[in-house]
Formats: C-alpha cells, sequence, structure tokens
C-alpha cells in the first residue's frame, strides 16, 4: 500500500491484516462483500481466532469501521478482543444471504456506524 492512496484494489486489502487500537492482532481481510445495487462495498469479511484455519469465526465489517494504517499495511479496527469475539459473526461454511439487510443493518450498528443504505 502507498502512502496517500485514494484507491486500493481488492486483491491489495484481502489479507491485510487487522489489529486494534492496541496493536492486538485481530485477523486478517479475507473478502469484500459488494453491494451491487447500491455500487459500493457492502463490507469487509474478517477471519478471526482459530489455529491455522481451523474454527475461525468471520466477521462483517463495516469499511468505515476500518481505518487504514499504510505505514504498516495493514488496517486498524476500534474494538477490543472480547468484545470482537461477542461481535455478530458466522462460519466459513454457513456465509450469511448478502441480500439481507437485517444482519448488515446489526453488522453496522454493532460497530457504531448508521446503515449507508437508510
Amino acid at each position: 500500500m502507498a502512502v496517500g492512496t485514494q484507491a486500493l484494489s481488492a486483491t491489495t486489502i484481502i489479507g491485510d491484516d487487522v489489529v486494534n487500537e492496541y496493536g492486538e492482532d485481530l485477523g486478517k481481510i479475507e473478502d469484500l462483500m459488494i453491494d451491487i445495487e447500491r455500487n459500493r462495498i457492502a463490507y469487509a469479511v474478517l477471519s478471526f481466532g482459530g489455529i491455522l484455519g481451523m474454527g475461525e469465526k468471520l466477521f462483517a465489517i463495516p469499511l468505515e469501521a476500518l481505518r487504514l494504517d499504510p505505514e504498516n499495511e495493514r488496517f486498524v479496527l476500534d474494538i477490543e478482543r472480547d468484545r470482537l469475539e461477542a461481535a455478530p459473526g458466522f462460519d466459513k461454511d454457513d456465509w450469511p444471504d448478502p441480500g439481507d439487510l437485517g444482519y448488515r443493518r446489526e453488522v453496522f450498528v454493532f460497530y457504531g456506524h448508521d446503515p449507508y443504505w437508510e
């Protein structure tokens, strides 16, 4: 990632580390979900926990909740690890319906952001 970057490719973001404000590892960006109707990124998918991919939980994270740290080529999510464990998440084999606005609303509210579609 270049400092001052205004746009990043999805392949640049996928695999990036995510830490909290204390520098604790929260996982990595696994995917980006695109809201085709509104022409924007609906949310990032964060993988957290587990060992070697086993027992890993996935979380939908509003892009607004992530802050780019270009110097360290990672993202910062302002949340403590134990609070993230209580966040609405899903299993890697059972993703939420991307059109489920109720689920997406729950996610945005959990992270303190207004749903962009309302």
